[in-house]
């Protein structure tokens, strides 16, 4: 991604970029950068980031905005200190770049690259399924902003993939807290999350489980009708799958079989996904 953007900025590496990198040193003051030309210190950033020092290079492509505010440098410096921070995986200041770019340049051919570099700067930080799950929720607003504003994007593309990841993330985090309940026998809290997969987030992978653990909730409830309902919709769409044998044999052992019934708000659903009536 980096190399689009910084493509071409090059300036030739000569005998006063020479003498910078001696100035500077490894831990340069910020004084001694006052006074080289903007085109010198944004190619010690470059230089920086071919060491994979992106911490530095974040730093150098800063001074750039600092001493020459304004110019063309400081907004190649500015979409550059976006990367080279996500790079460096610190993405609070990854975000305020990318964030401050928008802002400044909204109409600018890198705007695109910038707010994927905002989304990725969420995206990167969503963990397992067990912690919580705002950052997942950020991640999936501002991918979709990459979508719906920037479709034609070399960024779109994997906006979609990482949104559809993240949105199944989701899904996880709701079915492990339904198993939870499920385990501890509060079958009606337990119901509540499946049931938000089954509605909210039937696109993913996750839909046959849930269907199946509300089989087995509803029946620990008494409630049948919901449970063979449930199954009738797993049957429907997911017969193949290990969550239908065993929902089978559920209802089977109790003398019962998949059959949809539209008194319960798992009827509207099996009228929607199976039938297609939508109202």
């Amino acid at each position: 991604m980096a190399a689009k953007t910084y493509r071409g900025l090059k300036v030739g590496m000569g005998m006063s970029m020479a003498l910078l990198l001696v100035a500077c040193g490894d831990n340069a003051p910020t004084r001694d950068l006052e006074g080289y030309p903007a085109a010198e210190i944004y190619e010690r950033a470059e230089y920086e980031i071919s060491q994979n020092d992106f911490d530095d290079a974040a730093h150098y492509f800063s001074e750039v905005e600092r001493l020459y505010p304004y110019s063309d440098w400081a907004k190649r410096a500015l979409i550059m200190q976006a990367f080279s921070y996500h790079r460096d995986g610190d993405y609070v200041p990854a975000r305020a770049a990318a964030q401050r770019f928008l802002d400044f340049y909204p109409t600018d051919e890198d705007a695109a690259y910038a707010q994927y570099l905002l989304a990725l700067s969420y995206y990167d930080q969503i963990d397992d399924v067990g912690r919580d799950q705002g950052l997942t929720f950020q991640a999936l607003q501002a991918l979709r902003v990459v979508i719906e504003k920037y479709p034609d994007s070399e960024y779109a593309r994997s906006a979609v993939l990482k949104f559809d990841l993240a949105f199944d993330h989701l899904a996880a985090k709701e079915m492990e807290i339904g198993r939870y309940y499920l385990k501890r026998k509060h079958y009606s809290a337990a119901v509540n999350r499946f049931r938000v997969v089954v509605e909210q987030f039937q696109t993913t992978q996750h839909t046959p489980e849930a269907l199946h653990r509300l089989v087995e909730s509803y029946l620990s409830l008494g409630l049948v009708e919901e449970a063979q309902t449930a199954a009738a919709i797993l049957g429907h769409n997911y017969r193949s799958t290990e969550w239908y044998e065993d929902s089978y044999a559920l209802l089977t052992g109790q003398g019962l079989e998949a059959k949809a019934f539209n008194s319960n708000w798992l009827g509207a659903v099996y009228r929607q996904m199976i039938r297609g009536e939508w109202l």
